[in-house]
């Protein structure tokens, strides 16, 4: 198996050509780094990145995407080139996307592995807690998102479970702040989610983590022959990756453990964000550099999946995930001749 590779061009001002088949970077006109194409998946840019013709036209040929972002990590537009996969199975998401009834447990489904991840890091947290009110205020959010995991199964709906989901998170978010040190809640206060843009330097950094992994959730959907856009949980709209969000839900509990990590560990500080006129908040260049370096590295740690009951690295298992979708949106049978259910991937 091979990891999804994505090179990430953070530094303002770069320049990205095309040298004999690798792609060569150059800052003020001094080459900082080649790699060669056959190695890259994806590029993704971050800001002010310049890129010549002759490059985008031969990542396409090569089926390397291409992905532009802002500073914040908010994504602005994708490059690619001609559409691959299986018409017949995208046919037959569309068919599921259409039929409420059809596709309510596959989003039941999305959002019950983000409620048991979600509880999973508030349960380490009260275990880890320093202080007693701490841990007890953290318990009482595990409690509370467990209250929630149990009203997914009765959700008739999608928008009652779009409601059930949307309180589970708004409780979540209000006691994300308890798990950063305490000598830490100033600079990173947080209460609630704040997004486009980000008020805090919490919810700067899980914006910019939530894109990293909207990026690998797409490519992952895309290598199993899916279509990002059409979803099963989140509603259609022009331009938007509804099915990339839906895929990226169980993942989001892992962003937050890591940037609560590179918090907590002193990794990233106050310094490593800037703050703009009007209250907005985004990572610094140092800032981003160090979080893609840590979750390039999360990326790589061993896991064992635990339907597939095998060690494979983290970073494959949206693609494990997505190929795990595309047999329940093929009609696809177990071996016992019940129809393939979706199972999200649960954290420890």
């Amino acid at each position: 198996m091979e990891l999804l590779n994505t090179l990430y061009v953070t530094t303002p001002g770069s320049y990205l050509r095309l040298d004999n088949d690798t792609l060569r970077i150059e800052v003020e006109q001094e080459t900082r780094l080649r790699v060669p194409l056959h190695h890259l998946q994806a590029v993704a840019c971050f800001g002010h990145v310049n890129l010549s013709a002759p490059l985008m036209h031969r990542l396409a040929e090569a089926a390397i995407a291409l992905v532009l972002l802002d500073e914040h990590g908010r994504f602005k537009a994708r490059l690619e080139g001609p559409t691959s996969g299986n018409v017949l199975l995208r046919r037959a998401q569309h068919r599921l996307a259409a039929d409420a009834a059809a596709s309510l447990p596959v989003a039941r489904a999305f959002v019950a592995g983000k409620l048991r991840n979600t509880r999973s890091v508030m349960q380490r947290a009260a275990r880890e807690a320093k202080q007693p009110d701490d841990a007890a205020n953290l318990t009482r959010a595990a409690d509370d998102l467990a209250a929630s995991l149990r009203a997914v199964p009765a959700a008739a709906t999608l928008d009652a479970l779009r409601g059930v989901e949307g309180e589970a998170a708004r409780q979540y978010f209000a006691r994300l702040g308890l798990v950063v040190r305490a000598d830490l809640r100033e600079p990173f206060a947080m209460d609630g989610r704040s997004r486009r843009p980000p008020r805090n330097r919490l919810n700067a950094l899980l914006s910019f983590l939530y894109s990293m992994w909207m990026n690998d959730c797409r490519s992952a959907l895309e290598a199993a022959g899916l279509d990002p856009q059409v979803g099963l949980l989140h509603a259609l709209r022009p331009g938007r990756a509804a099915l990339a969000l839906d895929l990226m839900e169980e993942f989001r509990p892992i962003a937050d453990r890591l940037a609560l990590t590179l918090i907590n560990r002193a990794q990233l500080g106050p310094e490593d964000f800037t703050l703009h006129d009007g209250g907005a908040v985004s990572l610094a260049t140092a800032g981003r550099k160090a979080v893609l370096v840590a979750f390039q590295a999360r990326k790589q740690e061993e896991i064992s999946h635990p339907l597939l009951a095998q060690p494979m690295p983290l970073g494959l298992v949206p693609l494990v995930q997505a190929r795990l979708l595309a047999r329940v949106v093929r009609g696809d049978v177990d071996a016992d001749g019940a129809a393939a259910c979706y199972v999200p991937f649960l954290i420890k």
